[in-house]
């Protein structure tokens, strides 16, 4: 293949560009914020999850307290009315009165242990609306530091990809301006050798693969027309001649 010695020059430049923007890839790819957002977000979850656990028992301390309360309150409404009617002197058989009597300390004990059912749900109620408290606090701190790394990346995601926009519209460009075939078998290359498919010849070395050519591949490059295109006989990537080449 044959191309203009400043087309291969230009080739170089096109080379530069893809680098860069593999670059810029690499780096929007690998930017601290992903690793940041993926760590507080897995600590958000187990805290919203905690969160909904804490919530759940608090509501089910709810209920079980509105239980006791109510327990303790028909427990002293029939205690009342027993007192009601011992002290009314209707009751007049001693066995009766003793009943009654016996029903009403029943009751009054009965109210007492409820009573400190009431207490100790309260006690554990408390606690939960704690442990709520603290969790919700502590999820919108967390989110709120999602949130900061979700504006930083998206903020260097902008500036990333306003500098790919730029370098592709470069690129283009100065690709628009190389032969076809050339580019062609640039582009064939690059996606074989890693991404770099032309490289230049500096001081006798090959800056594609970085290995210093033998006698006879610089002989045969040196006798070569100028607009003669050169592979590297090591990676097979073109190699481009300037004056630094060592020729």
């Amino acid at each position: 293949m044959n191309a203009e010695p400043a087309d291969q020059i230009r080739l170089l430049d096109v080379q530069a560009l893809d680098v860069r923007l593999q670059q810029l890839a690499h780096k929007r790819k690998s930017l601290p914020e992903h690793a940041e957002i993926e760590t507080l977000t897995k600590d958000h979850t187990q805290l919203r999850d905690l969160l909904v656990a804490a919530q759940t028992e608090e509501s089910d301390c709810a209920r079980e307290q509105t239980k006791a309360e109510q327990d303790v309150d028909q427990v002293r409404q029939r205690a009342a009315r027993d007192q009601q009617r011992l002290d009314s002197g209707a009751i007049t058989s001693p066995k009766d009165l003793e009943n009654l009597q016996h029903e009403i300390a029943s009751l009054a004990k009965r109210q007492g242990d409820l009573e400190d059912i009431v207490l100790e749900v309260m006690e554990r109620r408390e606690s939960a609306q704690e442990r709520v408290a603290e969790l919700t606090e502590r999820v919108g701190a967390v989110q709120g530091k999602v949130d900061d790394a979700t504006a930083r990346r998206d903020a260097a995601f902008e500036e990333i990809d306003g500098e790919v926009a730029t370098v592709t519209k470069e690129r283009e460009v100065i690709a628009g301006a190389v032969p076809a075939d050339l580019l062609g078998l640039y582009d064939k290359l690059r996606q074989q050798q890693g991404g770099i498919g032309a490289a230049k010849l500096y001081q006798r070395t090959c800056q594609g693969c970085r290995q210093e050519l033998a006698i006879t591949e610089l002989s045969e490059i040196r006798a070569a027309a100028p607009n003669t295109v050169v592979r590297c006989e090591n990676c097979r990537r073109i190699l481009v001649r300037t004056a630094e080449s060592g020729l």
